[in-house]
């Protein structure tokens, strides 16, 4: 019997609660924090290319190191909280986290800076399984639900954090591009140290080397949920990507005079749309959240472009917050598909595999993107990314309709 129901039926809810909620929000706070730090250096963009000359494929570089080295985390180090524990895990990349904003806070050019980023991915990467998964171990079961909401909505909300505050920095405090980092490194440490006081969730078990091995682990009931919702993940994640290391470029291309925070704050725009869009939409069903997110991406796209045929500033603000909304929608909608089927054991490892699907499609079109920009222009990049955007999402709308009417087909069945 879980320990949550134990304590309730011997009604001693009072001392095991409280830690029990002070766990779960420790957790969640350190996935708001390590997203807060990916997202931080997207205002500093501009600031970099200024000082060290950069090029947007150089930019879209340093983002991708970040994400591929978290990849390569998750496909290493994805399941080691399953057999490790979840405690452990965290205290060790939280001190290289960290460690990797001090190596942010002294980058003093592209390739430092890519160094800092590709040790920051692979800390981020094995928190991100470990404290997602010990999330789910804490799970309610008088609150069903909170864990996939806290699953999904604490990265956008943490991208929106990360971006906002280093955007303030970079008007009211010294240093920009060190003090932020700085502030995040101690961020961390105290997180560390609150871990170390918290109990384990996971019980040990044997094959931690095994574990080690890159593979992608996902039962069958996992990989259905999420071939049906697999490219609507990929079409989302790909605008976030997009915005995050481009998105700074196309305002200033579009707006050549706005000020310098406008650049950043259109990723901010992206991901507090999402962060309210998962708030808003959890009691609505999974399946009908992703189609209304796909739904969303087209003319997110559209929007987006007509910015550089006219409309201006206001048209890519209005493009990022549709399409930070077709995010929020389909990651909640895949996340709650994809934790339904979870079985205990698989946690951590199956949350590994949606992140590397994530992640994938978050930093392989951005450096596409990148390089096109460099050989044919940021505004032809941009076209061709919104049209390949708005593709996926109706190839994605097909299949998630596919499985609606399939759902729907046993009880059309049994009524008959």
């Amino acid at each position: 019997m879980p320990s949550v129901l134990a304590d309730a039926l011997a009604h001693r809810p009072l001392r095991i609660a409280p830690a029990r909620a002070t766990s779960f929000v420790l957790n969640a706070s350190i996935l708001v924090a390590l997203l807060a730090a990916s997202s931080a250096p997207t205002p500093l963009y501009p600031l970099y290319q200024d000082q060290w000359h950069l090029s947007a494929l150089a930019v879209t570089v340093v983002f991708s190191a970040y994400a591929l080295a978290l990849l390569l985390a998750l496909l290493t180090t994805g399941a080691l909280s399953d057999h490790l524990g979840r405690r452990p895990v965290l205290l060790g990349a939280l001190i290289a986290e960290a460690g990797s904003m001090v190596l942010l806070a002294s980058a003093d050019g592209a390739g430092s800076l890519t160094a800092a980023r590709v040790v920051q991915g692979v800390a981020t990467g094995a928190a991100t399984g470990a404290a997602g998964a010990a999330l789910l171990d804490m799970e309610d079961p008088r609150r069903p639900g909170r864990a996939a909401l806290a699953n999904t909505i604490t990265p956008v909300a943490g991208m929106a954090a990360g971006v906002l505050a280093a955007t303030l920095l970079v008007h009211f405090a010294p240093a920009p591009t060190v003090t932020v980092y700085l502030l995040l490194a101690a961020l961390f440490v105290a997180q560390a140290i609150a871990v170390t006081f918290t109990a384990e969730t996971a019980h040990r078990r044997p094959g931690a080397l095994r574990s080690l091995r890159p593979r992608l682990s996902l039962p069958p009931t996992v990989r259905r949920a999420l071939s049906t919702a697999g490219t609507g993940v990929v079409a989302v994640w790909a605008l976030g990507g997009f915005y995050s290391s481009l998105g700074p470029g196309l305002v200033r291309l579009v707006a050549p005079d706005a000020p310098q925070a406008a650049r950043g704050m259109v990723f901010f725009t992206l991901s507090a749309a999402a962060a309210l869009t998962v708030r808003a939409l959890r009691r609505t069903a999974p399946l009908a959240t992703a189609i209304g997110g796909c739904l969303a991406v087209p003319p997110a796209a559209a929007l987006t472009l007509s910015g550089l045929h006219g409309a201006g500033l206001p048209a890519v603000y209005g493009g990022a917050a549709l399409a930070g909304i077709a995010f929020g929608a389909v990651s909640q909608g895949a996340m709650r598909l994809i934790l339904a089927s979870l079985d205990e054991k698989d946690r951590a490892a199956s949350l590994a595999t949606y992140y590397v699907l994530s992640y994938l499609s978050m930093s392989l079109p951005a450096v596409a993107a990148g390089a096109a920009a460099q050989r044919f222009g940021l505004g032809t990049a941009t076209h061709a990314y919104a049209l390949v955007a708005a593709l996926l999402a109706v190839a994605a709308l097909a299949a998630l309709a596919a499985s609606r009417r399939a759902a729907a087909r046993p009880a059309d069945d049994h009524l008959r």
